[in-house]
């Protein structure tokens, strides 16, 4: 359930002539992608290498020195994604952690995330990540039923993912987990008791997302040749109304399309992007968006490290835009949050009147019965919440 976005152009453009009226948003979160993983699953779409550990320690050298560029800026929210970070050795975890804290200023009350593997948790690995002042985990859990596990081609057990959640709050408090739905051959019953098993666990925030098919990856071609089906769209919406019901008497709130958190614990590095803050990204696939300029970095880790090596950019698509689309965006993206957005504030902040941009469009979903209004701000119907790419698209124009 993701929004589509304009494809930035493959050649370099000039900053946009125009700006928001309080000029572009200085960033205060930053994104670091380590794309390595044990093994790409059939799903997986994102910037990963399996099996080249050898690579880790050039990495390692090469986003230190992208990170040089930046002047130590300060930020409020600090995300290591991947890819699988906890791929790395401990060494090398302590290595990149002393490269993150010389080239960022952390501000006091720092978010820092880290996504980890439940097999790669242990006391050694969260020593380090402790003492380094991560306070908040995502563990890529997916599934705690064996074969939903086999399906989605995941090496850990339920009972290593149980173990490992507890392990980790333990030690540092805001667990987040990510669990995925409408897997191939699911039943409503399955996805009822992956739910009753997370929500019995020290978490304090749940990310579900419904399983697509992504061209290029091994799924999308086993689908093809009739080897793998996708679920009945009924069940996999009756999955996501189950969802809504379960976490709400679970006393998790649901603030944003795919995510879920106890009180105070909503993810404020995905609010910077959803609000459209700005952000700095480092390392291979890495997207940015600074000074009104989208940036996203080459996705083969190889060639991220060879252009590193040589001086040279890692950047592969560059996409300077106007206001006009800054607005939109800012729309479509933000629209995924439960609180809705409030349109006028953001055409005076954009410097766009968003009633007039998107009037049309916002009329159809008024009257197709996905959004509503009320105390000026715009916000997604129940039925709205299952169509939000639709919505979404519609803004973006």
């Amino acid at each position: 359930m993701t929004s589509s976005r304009p494809e930035p152009s493959h050649d370099p453009a000039p900053p946009p002539w125009d700006a928001p009226p309080d000029g572009w948003p200085t960033p205060r979160a930053a994104y670091v992608h380590v794309p390595f993983c044990r093994h790409r699953c059939g799903y997986c779409n994102f910037s990963v290498v399996a099996g080249r550990d050898d690579l880790i320690d050039r990495f390692l050298t090469a986003v230190d020195l992208e990170l040089s560029n930046l002047g130590r800026p300060k930020i409020q929210t600090l995300f290591i994604g991947g890819g699988t970070p906890t791929q790395l050795s401990a060494d090398q975890l302590n290595r990149l952690m002393i490269v993150l804290k010389s080239r960022f200023d952390l501000q006091s009350g720092l978010e820092f995330s880290l996504e980890a593997n439940p097999e790669d948790i242990d006391e050694q690995t969260l020593d380090v990540l402790s003492d380094h002042g991560v306070n908040r985990i995502s563990l890529g859990v997916q599934s705690f039923t064996d074969q939903k596990l086999k399906t989605l081609e995941r090496s850990h057990s339920p009972a290593a993912a149980c173990e490992a959640i507890e392990m980790v709050a333990s030690r540092i408090e805001n667990v987040s987990i990510d669990l995925i739905f409408a897997a191939p051959g699911e039943s409503l019953e399955d996805w009822r008791r992956d739910l009753e098993t997370a929500l019995t666990l020290p978490i304090m925030h749940l990310s579900t997302y419904a399983l697509t098919f992504e061209k290029g990856t091994s799924y999308w071609n086993r689908r093809l040749h009739g080897q793998l089906q996708a679920i009945d769209e009924s069940v996999e919406l009756a999955m996501y109304q189950h969802t809504l019901q379960a976490c709400e008497e679970a006393g998790l709130e649901h603030y944003e399309i795919s995510n879920f958190a106890k009180p105070g614990y909503q993810c404020q590095h995905n609010l910077a992007y959803w609000h459209g803050c700005g952000w700095y990204a480092a390392g291979p696939g890495a997207a940015r968006f600074v000074d009104g300029r989208r940036e996203v970095n080459h996705r083969s880790t190889t060639t991220y490290l060879s252009r590193m090596e040589a001086g040279r950019s890692p950047v592969a698509e560059t996409d300077a835009i106007t206001t006009t689309q800054y607005a939109r965006e800012r729309a479509a993206f933000g629209i995924r949050m439960i609180e809705g957005i409030d349109l006028d504030l953001l055409s005076n902040e954009a410097g766009v009147d968003l009633r007039q941009l998107c009037g049309g469009a916002i009329e159809q979903c008024l009257d197709d019965g996905l959004l509503r209004e009320s105390e000026r701000r715009m916000r997604l119907t129940n039925r709205g919440v299952l169509f939000a790419d639709t919505v979404a698209a519609a803004l973006l124009g």
